[in-house]
Parts: structure tokens; sequence; C-alpha cells
């Protein structure tokens, strides 16, 4: 009798096979996929999730891992097989010095709410505190902080994980390391996440937020770039807003964040200096607050019902020799037209010398520039975004750019390959050994 013979009884027996069980795992974020599993596992242990791995590996039924149910494309997603939700592994803490363990299903909100009693929190969070911690170690994570401290996944000390083979490790860079580089941003190909051992640093108690205004693209990625390499604000993103009253005009924001402890609030003539903004705003807020100041948005958008509806996000990375004319062209694209009234656009740079996980891809050169295009649709009407985004990732990609792979995005095998370059035999190499039956991450469509 083999292992996945001795498991299968009792693991079929804890499969929720339900209608509704199945239609909601059927969805995500993105609501662009519709994928019903066969069913879904609550698992309480990595015990019960190596099983699931040991049943459905030698049979080629799909797997897949879900907490916050944040992917765009149904990446999070096992059309007839198996959807892990990890919601029941939530647990956080305990806070031991400058680390803190935390289960993958648990969302980052619940990490900031663990460590801030000890005035200590992740150097790189998410703007999206909802989000599950083993997705955005998956894909990386970026975050305002990332021009000083790298990815998201880049505080990660120990994982423990079970592999496509059924193996439950705990792995790091010094412990089973190829397994380690392999997980944190691999995309879910190798392993499922259980549980992260996450690197700290002290939180501040207030913050001073910057928003710096300009009317021009190429004097606010230069201020950028000098931003990004002194390093003299500890958070640093930035938006393209649509000019009121006007059929195509952009202007740009700086979003700069100093931290500090309340009496001397930081000196804004010296963190102003050398740039070339018109205008600015100027607030202080409680770390708390900002770190979690996008549950306001979503509180609204689900009172709304827009929460709801198709999300076609597209994200690239643009290397810094080619942003402005790639920028320039994707917004006057009249297929985007719609971001000027119902999106959202993200400009900020990130220095690839601090985005240390081996297998995040990333364009040349010292800076780099994350553009997303944050779209909402109109129920049914999505497909045409979609498209959209592809031709916009052709584009860039023939500029240097990246795809920072949280997307709604049709991706080939061929694409797979050319975004992982020289890499793509180290990925190939690791899901040959630990998910010898493919059964992990189908969902982002390597394979096929």
């Amino acid at each position: 009798m083999t292992s996945s013979d001795r498991v299968s009884a009792p693991f079929v027996e804890l499969l929720d096979t339900r209608p509704e069980t199945l239609r909601e795992a059927a969805e995500d974020f993105g609501h662009l996929v519709c994928a019903p599993p066969l069913g879904v596992l609550r698992p309480r242990s990595a015990a019960e999730i190596r099983d699931a791995l040991a049943y459905a590996g030698p049979r080629g039924i799909p797997v897949a891992a879900r907490a916050g149910g944040h992917s765009m494309y149904g990446q999070g997603q096992a059309p007839g097989g198996i959807v892990l939700d990890l919601r029941e592994l939530s647990a956080v803490g305990p806070v031991t010095g400058d680390r803190v363990e935390a289960e993958a299903g648990a969302l980052w909100r619940d990490v900031l709410t663990a460590t801030l009693p000890y005035g200590l929190a992740p150097p790189v969070l998410t703007d999206y505190l909802g989000a599950g911690v083993g997705g955005v170690l998956s894909v990386g994570g970026l975050g305002g902080a990332g021009h000083r401290h790298g990815l998201v996944a880049d505080s990660v000390l120990e994982l423990e994980v079970v592999t496509g083979a059924g193996e439950h490790l705990v792995c790091s860079p010094e412990h089973h390391g190829a397994l380690f580089h392999a997980v944190l941003a691999g995309l879910g190909q190798v392993a499922v996440i259980v549980r992260a051992t996450l690197r700290l640093s002290p939180a501040p108690a207030l913050v001073r937020r910057y928003c710096l205004y300009y009317p021009d693209l190429d004097a606010y990625l230069s201020d950028q770039h000098l931003l990004a390499t002194d390093g003299r604000f500890g958070y640093l993103e930035g938006q393209a807003r649509p000019v009121e009253d006007t059929v195509d005009g952009w202007r740009y924001m700086v979003e700069a964040v100093a931290a500090h402890q309340g009496p001397t609030p930081p000196d804004d003539t010296a963190l102003l200096r050398d740039l070339s903004f018109g205008t600015a705003e100027i607030e202080d807020l409680g770390y708390p607050e900002f770190a979690d100041r996008v549950a306001v948005d979503e509180e609204t958008l689900r009172a709304s019902g827009e929460w709801l509806h198709p999300h076609p996000w597209l994200n690239l990375l643009l290397p810094e020799d080619t942003a402005a004319s790639v920028v320039t062209g994707i917004l006057a694209d009249p297929a985007f037209t719609d971001l000027r009234e119902n999106g959202l656009v993200l400009l900020y740079p990130l220095l690839t010398r601090t985005l240390r996980a081996p297998l995040f891809r990333r364009p040349r050169g010292e800076v780099v520039h994350l553009l997303a295009l944050l779209r909402t649709a109109v129920p049914g009407a999505a497909d045409p975004m979609v498209a959209a985004n592809r031709r916009a990732y052709e584009y860039a990609r023939a500029e240097g750019a990246v795809a920072y792979p949280a997307n709604a995005l049709p991706m080939s095998p061929a694409d797979w390959r050319e975004h992982y370059g020289s890499l793509w035999g180290t990925l190939a190499e690791a899901k040959a050994v630990h998910d010898p039956h493919g059964v992990l991450g189908r969902g982002h469509g390597m394979w096929r």
C-alpha cells in the first residue's frame, strides 16, 4: 500500500463539496476566471496539507492554496482539483526579539496587530493589509519601503512548507536553501507555505506624509530617482492622476513618508531640498492609521458593491531609461481611458539591489519603476480590458519591462520562459524535484 492509499479515505472525508463552497472557491478578487474545484479542504495543520498533497500528487489532481483570495486571474484556483483554504492556519506569534512567526493564512493586518504592541513591524508592508501572508510571500510583495528594504519576502528568515511531493520541511537560507529560495517569489510552484518567520524592525508612533505634485513626468521621475537613491524618506510611492477638465492630461504625485516619535517633527526644509515639485500637502498620521489606510477604501467599495466587480489589474516593472515613454504611451492609449474615471495609477521607484529573492524578476538598471494600472470593470465588460493588458504588456516588454506577476494577464509557457530568462532552468529543476507530479500552481499556466 502506498502512502497516498493510506491517506485517501480520511482525507476525502474532510473535503467540503457543498455547492456554495465550490462557488466561493471558483472565484478570486479578479472575478475574471471562474474555475470550480472538486472540493475545498480547510487544513488545521501541516499534516493535513501533507495528506492532501500525498493524495493529489500521484493522481495528478491540481492543488491550490488561498487565504485572502486576492489573485487576479485564477492563479489561486484549482479547476477540478482541491483548494486549500488556509484561513484556519492564521495564528501570529510569538514575537521574540526582532522576529515573529505567522501562519500562511494570517492577514498582514493580523501580523501588524501582533507586533505593534512591541513597537515593531515588518520592514516592508504591502499597501493592502487584507492580503494573506502566504500569497504575498509567493509573489514577492511590493511596498513603499521597498527602496530601502526590498521585497516583503526579503524579510523572511525561515519557512515551514509542504512540497508538492508531500514532504513537510522547514527551510531557510542555510537549511534546504534551494527550496527556500524557490518558494519566496516562486508563485506557489513547488510548495505550500504553512508558516513564516519574519524579521521585524522598529515601528514609529507617527508619520509625516508629504504629497508633492508635478505637472511634468520627466521632473517627477528625476525626483523619484533622487529620493529612492538617497533614502531620505522611509516610505516612497507615487501616482499619476488625471488633470480635471482635460481629455488626456495627467499630473504626478510623489507620496513620501518620514517617521517621527512626536515632540520633534521632521525638518520639512531638509527633507524637501533639491526637489522641483509645484505644490505640496503635508499631514501627520498615526502609524497604524497610515499602514492600514486602504481599509477605509475597502469598506466604501464593499458598501457600494464594487469590491465584487471584476478587477483587470496590470502591474509592470519598467526600466528607468524607458519608463517615461512607456508610461506616456500606455496612459495615452484609448483602451486605458477608463483609468481617468474609475481607476488608480501607481508609479514609484525601487532599487534593484534591494530586491534579493533570486526568482523575483526585475528589469535592467539601478532604479526601476512600478507601474500599476488598477481598474474596476462593470460585470461582463472586462474582456476588452484584459486584452488591453496583454497589448500593454507586449509593448512594455519590448522596452525592457517585466511583469510583476499579480495580474489579470494571460501568459503562455513561452511567455513565462521569457519572463524568467536564465532563471527558467532553476525554477524548472526545483519544480521537478519538489512537485514532480506538477499539481501546484497550475493557475499561472507555466507548464502547459
